[in-house]
């Protein structure tokens, strides 16, 4: 039988470098492999936070990469293998590429546990793998299981085996906790306002119930003899992981940090709301400015991409962006939204202004 692995990627952002903080604080005993997929087109800030958390964590991060023996950096290599067609939000074959094929190759047919930073302030799940010896975990979440797993062990098919499992276990839930258990899941009672309720009620016990259904599955969990996150009850938000980064010495990834500029005698300041490539589609168009006046070398790379009718951006051309009143238009806009929905927010972080993208994006960029 093979052994279990846990693994833990890391990005180059600030939710998995502070998950890898916390697990190597809170579970030392872990034996955690640490690793990231390597583009060859990130920023010089993402390989600085690596090399930082190398110190930190005593270990070394295992650099992945697509295109092995490849005389090109990977992004390129098979940018020409595509003929020059730019991924998008519609083809993202950098995202198979360059992260899943290089993960999935690592992995092997390993049983493997893979713990992923979805904060507790998210509303979204993470890279799920579709291969059977890759199960998930979330521990910055009050729900630490996939959602794969909470639908079979929710599933009304399953309340009576869960109901009989509970009276041969050591686990002694309360009444109400048992009641909720027994509910049938339907269009008034749906599994997240159950899973809501049991977690509410009893995470602990919850956890244990779920890692006990486990060994009875093929999932990798199955094969441990006990795992300690049963126990963990922690909910990390944003603020938390900034102040994990900053009280490691690990330090917050500089493209997070403010930049000011000024339109219009207004003052506003811009940041990069996520990691990875340098080019990625997905950033806003305020993110693209900020691109081109803080990495201007990076800045005429990603437009020298720009060829054949190809283009990072549906309608506008990186060379329409910079012209001085589109840059203008883009700042005037920016702070004007930037405004209306500071209203609604108390964070000092200009990262939560830019929440709206960051949550987009391919999940397997962040494993």
């Amino acid at each position: 039988m093979s052994k279990v692995r846990h693994l833990l990627g890391i990005s180059g952002g600030k939710d998995s470098a502070a998950l890898a903080i916390y697990m190597k604080e809170k579970y030392p005993h872990l034996d955690i492999e640490y690793y990231t997929c390597d583009t060859g087109k990130e920023l010089d800030e993402t390989y600085e936070l690596i090399r930082n958390l190398e110190n930190y964590l005593g270990k070394e991060i295992i650099k992945l990469q697509g295109a092995e023996g490849s005389n090109e950096d990977p992004f390129d290599h098979f940018l020409k293998m595509y003929g020059g067609f730019l991924p998008s939000s519609n083809a993202r074959w950098c995202t198979k590429k360059l992260k899943l094929d290089p993960f999935e190759k690592f992995v092997g047919d390993d049983p493997v546990i893979s713990y992923v930073g979805i904060r507790g302030d998210e509303e979204r799940e993470g890279y799920i793998s579709k291969k059977s010896n890759i199960q998930s975990i979330f521990p910055f979440r009050k729900n630490i299981w996939s959602e794969d797993v909470i639908r079979k062990f929710l599933a009304n098919s399953n309340i009576e085996n869960v109901l009989e499992f509970i009276e041969k276990t050591e686990i002694e839930p309360d009444g109400r906790f048992i009641d909720l258990l027994g509910q049938e899941i339907s269009l008034a009672f749906t599994q997240q306002q159950k899973l809501n309720l049991l977690l509410d009620t009893d995470v602990k016990t919850f956890n244990a119930l779920v890692f006990s259904f486990l060994k009875e599955t093929s999932y990798p969990l199955s094969k441990e003899k006990d795992f300690p996150l049963v126990d963990n009850d922690d909910i990390l938000i944003r603020d938390d992981i900034f102040k994990l980064l900053e009280e490691s010495g690990v330090g917050v990834p500089a493209y997070y940090k403010e930049k000011e500029f000024s339109i219009n005698e207004k003052k506003g300041t811009y940041a990069r709301s996520r990691s990875g490539c340098f080019f990625c589609f997905f950033q806003q168009k305020i993110e693209w400015v900020w691109l081109y006046e803080q990495h201007p070398e990076r800045f005429e790379k990603a437009m020298e991409y720009e060829k054949d009718g190809y283009t990072w951006m549906q309608g506008e051309t990186l060379q329409d962006l910079i012209r001085p009143e589109r840059i203008k238009q883009i700042k005037e806009e920016y702070l004007k939204r930037r405004e209306r929905i500071a209203k609604n927010k108390k964070s000092p972080y200009l990262i939560d202004i830019l929440d709206d993208a960051e949550g987009e994006g391919c999940a397997s960029c962040f494993i």
